[in-house]
Parts: C-alpha cells; sequence; structure tokens
C-alpha cells in the first residue's frame, strides 16, 4: 500500500489541495479570491511537478487498476496544465460572483481527470468520469441568476446522466461476457471470436465515451452547453474534459478492445467522418463565437479520431500531439473571446459585432486569425502539422478512403474560421463599440506567446513533441 501511495502523488495532492481550497472559502469570506486562486493554482502546479517527476515510470497500483505511466502522464500534464488557465483566467470574469467553490471545481474535476487518463479497470474509469462530471455539471450552472447558465447545467447533466447510463450498461456487458472488468482480461477474453454481447459491449462503451469527447452523433449538448456556461467554465470544457476523454478512449479502444480492432475499427471511422463533416457544416452560419467554437471543437475531434482509427502506434502519436497542439490553440481562441468587452463592459459574443475589429484591436485580430488559421490546419502555421500526422497515420494503416475523405471534408472547416477573419478585417465597422484597451498584461502575455508558438515557432519543437509522444504511445503497445 505504501508502494502504491507513492506513485499517486498527483491524485494526493489534488485531493489534499482541492480540500483546504474548499476550507478556505468556510473561514474567509467571498472577497477574498485571491486566496482562492492562489492555493489552486499552487494545487495543480505542484500535481504537475510531481507528474514530471514520475514521468518515465511503468507501473500499476492498487491491484492494477491504475497505471502510472508515460501515456498517463502526459494527459496528465495537458489536464492540469489547462485547469490551470481556466483558474487564473476566471476572478476578471466573475468579479464578485466568485467563490471558492469554483476553483475547488476544478480542481476535483482534475482529479477526476487523471483517473480516467490512467485507468486500466473498467470500475476505475467510471469512477473517474463520475467525479470529472459531477464537477463539470456544477460549473456548467455556476452562474445560478443567469438563465442561461442553469440551462446548460441542466442539458448538460439530463444528457450526462443519459451517456453515464449508456456507459456503464456497456460496463455491464463487457464485465458479464468476459468475466473481468481488468483492460487486460477483457483484451485477453477478445482474441478470440466475438459473440453478441461483447459486440454490443463494444457499442454501447464507445457511444458512452463518445459523448464526453463530444463525437456526433453524440454532440447534440456541446453547442447549448459552451453557450450558456460561463466562458472560463466553456474553456475549461473545451480542453481539459477533452484531453483526458480522448485519452481515456485511446487507452480503452487499444488497450481493453485492440485485438477486436475489426469491430471497433468501423464505429470510430463512422465516428471521425461523422464528426469531422457535421462539426463543419454546423458551424457555418453561427452567429455566437462560443457556440462556433463548440462546433469547431466537434470537428477537431474527428480528426483526432481518424488517427485513433488506424489502431497503430503511429496512430496514438499522432493524436497525443493533436490533443496538444488544440489545447493550446483552443486556449488561445477563447483567451482572445474573454478579451472582447463593449463599452460598458460587457461581454461581446456575437460574431457580427466583431466587424472591424482589426481597427480597433490590431493585436487581438492577429492573434485571433492566428488560432483561427491553425485550427483549420492551413500551412505553414503549426495546427497543419498534427493533421498531416493523423492523415499520414491512416495511409500507412491502409485508411485511404479516409484520409482522402478527411482531407477534403476539411476544406469545409476551413471555410467558417476564414469568415471570421472576413469579418473582423473587412467588414464596415459594428455599431458595437469595443474600447482599443483593456486586457490584462499577464493574458495578452500569454496570448502573444501561444499565437507565436503556433506559428512557424512551433516546427522548432517537432523533435521534442515527436520524443515525448512516441514515449507515451508505446506504453499501450
Amino acid at each position: 500500500m505504501n508502494a502504491d501511495l507513492a506513485l499517486i502523488w498527483p491524485e494526493l495532492i489534488l485531493t489534499v489541495g482541492g480540500l483546504v481550497t474548499l476550507m478556505l472559502g468556510t473561514f474567509f469570506s467571498d472577497r477574498e479570491v485571491g486566496l482562492y486562486q492562489l492555493a489552486a493554482m499552487l494545487t495543480l502546479a505542484a500535481a504537475a511537478a510531481s507528474v514530471v517527476a514520475l514521468f518515465g515510470v511503468d507501473a500499476t497500483v492498487f491491484s492494477g487498476t491504475l497505471s502510472v505511466d508515460s501515456f498517463g502522464a502526459f494527459a496528465k500534464l495537458l489536464i492540469y496544465a489547462a485547469s490551470f488557465v481556466c483558474v487564473f483566467i476566471a476572478p476578471r470574469f466573475f468579479k464578485d460572483g466568485m467563490r471558492a467553490e469554483y476553483p475547488t471545481l476544478i480542481i476535483f474535476a482534475a482529479l477526476g481527470m487523471g483517473i480516467m487518463a490512467s485507468s486500466r479497470d473498467l470500475m476505475t474509469l467510471y469512477v473517474g468520469l463520475e467525479l470529472n462530471s459531477l464537477a463539470a455539471y456544477v460549473l456548467a450552472s455556476f452562474m445560478r441568476t443567469d438563465e442561461r447558465s442553469s440551462e446548460a447545467g441542466l442539458k448538460y447533466f439530463v444528457l450526462g446522466a443519459l451517456a453515464s447510463g449508456i456507459l456503464l450498461y456497456g460496463i455491464s456487458l463487457l464485465y458479464g461476457f468476459t468475466g473481468t472488468t481488468d483492460f487486460a482480461g477483457v483484451a485477453a477474453a477478445m482474441g478470440g471470436k466475438l459473440n453478441i454481447g461483447l459486440i454490443f459491449g463494444i457499442v454501447f462503451v464507445i457511444a458512452g465515451l463518445a459523448f464526453k469527447i463530444s463525437a456526433v452523433p453524440f454532440h447534440m449538448w456541446t453547442p447549448d452547453v459552451y453557450e450558456g456556461a460561463p466562458t472560463p467554465v466553456t474553456t475549461f470544457f473545451a480542453t481539459a474534459p477533452k484531453v483526458a476523454a480522448m485519452a481515456l478512449m485511446t487507452r480503452v479502444v487499444i488497450g481493453a478492445m485492440g485485438p477486436a480492432v475489426g469491430a471497433w475499427q468501423q464505429i470510430i471511422i463512422f465516428l471521425a467522418l461523422a464528426s469531422i463533416i457535421l462539426g463543419a457544416a454546423g458551424a457555418i452560419g453561427q452567429k455566437n463565437i462560443k457556440r462556433l467554437l463548440a462546433y469547431s471543437s466537434i470537428n477537431n475531434v474527428g480528426f483526432m479520431l481518424i488517427g485513433l482509427a488506424a489502431g497503430t502506434q503511429q496512430g496514438v502519436e499522432a493524436v497525443l500531439t493533436y490533443l496538444l497542439v488544440y489545447m493550446i490553440t483552443t486556449l488561445g481562441a477563447f483567451l482572445v473571446v474573454l478579451q472582447l468587452r463593449d463599452a460598458d463592459g460587457q461581454y461581446i459574443e456575437s460574431i457580427p459585432a466583431l466587424a472591424g475589429l482589426s481597427q480597433r484591436r490590431p493585436g487581438l485580430s492577429a492573434a485571433m486569425s492566428v488560432f483561427f488559421f491553425s485550427l483549420a490546419g492551413i500551412p505553414p502555421l503549426f495546427g497543419f502539422w498534427p493533421k498531416y500526422l493523423v492523415f499520414e497515420a491512416a495511409v500507412n494503416a491502409h485508411l485511404v478512403p479516409l484520409a482522402v475523405a478527411g482531407i477534403v471534408a476539411s476544406v469545409i472547416g476551413a471555410f467558417y474560421y476564414i469568415a471570421i477573419i472576413k469579418t473582423m478585417y473587412f467588414d464596415d465597422k459594428s455599431d458595437t463599440e469595443i474600447p482599443s484597451g483593456g486586457g490584462v498584461v499577464v493574458e495578452d502575455a500569454v496570448i502573444t506567446a501561444s499565437a507565436l508558438w503556433l506559428s512557424v515557432i512551433g516546427y522548432l519543437f517537432i523533435p521534442v513533441l515527436a520524443a515525448l509522444s512516441a514515449s507515451a504511445a508505446a506504453v499501450l503497445f
């Protein structure tokens, strides 16, 4: 037991830090926002540092239910980094409304996501997923006096409960027909001939996980929740949980269902193509920037699934690289959205209100253009690189039609990104008055750094990214 505890320092730090942050809210007033924020950021930073210290370890804890390996470490670093940023940006948005519960919920959600990324058992998978989900439902409805936020929380809860039931039913089928909940045991049982029960179990488990990554046709909650939730919460939903859910799906598909590639590959291919096409088509015509970014996340999940559909180590490496670049790009885009306020201090979400933004906030417009071109995968920006990797993995796995379809469909996705850039640079100035100043120095620095990294500078880090993703992906094979 002591040996197990020595390998789960990130989880222990998050648990203690979350409880401390919650207790601070009990003993101090809601005006002590900086205290809660500092406690949460220190907790997440300490957890990330402990992950780095354990990087390269390959072991299991608690009777093999959790894995401590490079794959989990890679995902956890992304999760904790995104959570850190979402705690950092929150006070300016909530103003007097941020209570200690917000950073506490972020910490416990990060704890659940870390368990998801490290799960080697169907039961720990479910525990981690629900710990994250319960915190996410509350975060979506965090602004109790805001009708949109309350509606977002209710929709997320109802549909999330349905997806949870689907996933749990799939888990029960896999357990019933394999006699084990351990990923290795499930994989061994799938090495032979598949019966109808196992096939249904595979379908239901993948369907439940597809909800968590917002893959079509389980995406219906995403635009409404992204629009209604507070913007820092939407930023969180679009990054950290996406990384955790994608890492979990990768570990389940490769680790638990690997021998049954013929059964799950066609499902993943369908999810990939449907997400790319419908995510792009749904974004066209959107008038709210947060809804558009919701469809953007659906679209990008489709490209990640192309890499997963390959079912090879190269495909998993491509997925991990894509997750890193996607997370940085999406964080940058939402940080720009958080900088957009009118003369009365109200946040701007309407896309038509961005007309002529380049004349008033040229730096912000340039940064947003970089983020959107990168999300579209337009070279030479660094967002092109992960798309190239997933297509290359698909071709090498003899999925040439899938790669071709993805490349053709990516053209549709480029349209709505370019349309917003056209609005900012070429449309007549809107009636909404956007002050030329604004922003916080640190946030501006983060936006600038992200935009620079996503330019051609990012290509300088390819050897490092390749080595890290290869080390992480090799664990699953």
